[in-house]
């Protein structure tokens, strides 16, 4: 079976091709090149369903999308779905981890709690057997914030979220370490569980 993935990123492709393979033999996933909807939903659910819809429809393949980004207990689960773009206009990775460690100077360290969180959404098409039909799973790696930038892999607000059980930042961790962990690798192991089921 192939799926068209929502996304121009080659290495999330290269990504959700090895672990949705490695899971269920015969799966494979494809790029994109369609257009890119705007993401105008409230939840990482609806921002994923929005790319995925589109997708599907402009390839008539089942199509996946996901949407993820970091929720902050401390700021009610921000920035959640505006973590790339969360201090503003031309926002970078550095702006906004500055501005995140900012408004979290004053919380204690046992109120630091977040975590990533991703979403996978799934649309079929309809075909002349079946009705179009819609599918979602949730990935979600437990942290803290730490007080200051660590490590240097990875990427967006990596070097100030400390996984659960570690002392030190996902950007301190190597590549194949924190892709098993991740809350992407979570989700698509999970998708591979629904879709193995289905």
């Amino acid at each position: 079976m192939k799926f068209v993935l929502a996304t121009h990123n080659a290495h999330k492709v290269a990504e959700f091709d090895q672990i949705l393979a490695s899971s269920l033999p015969g799966v494979s996933v494809l790029g994109y090149d369609g257009p890119e909807p705007v993401e105008s939903g409230s939840t990482f659910v609806e921002n994923a369903f929005i790319k995925a819809r589109v997708a599907a429809e402009h390839t008539g393949i089942p199509s996946l999308a996901d949407d993820s980004g970091l929720c902050v207990d401390a700021l009610s689960g921000m920035p959640g779905i505006f973590s790339s773009r969360w201090s503003g206009e031309g926002a970078t990775d550095s702006r906004n981890v500055d501005l995140l460690l900012a408004q979290l100077a004053d919380v204690p360290d046992e109120y630091r709690a977040a975590q990533f969180r991703c979403v996978i959404a799934v649309a079929f098409p309809a075909t002349a057997s079946s009705p179009a039909r819609e599918l979602s799973v949730e990935g979600v790696w437990p942290g803290r914030i730490a007080r200051a930038p660590e490590g240097t892999s990875g990427f967006g607000y990596d070097p100030i979220f400390v996984p659960e059980g570690f002392d030190v930042s996902a950007a301190s961790l190597d590549a194949n370490e924190k892709n098993e962990l991740s809350h992407r690798a979570r989700a698509i192991r999970e998708l591979a569980r629904v879709l193995g089921d289905a």
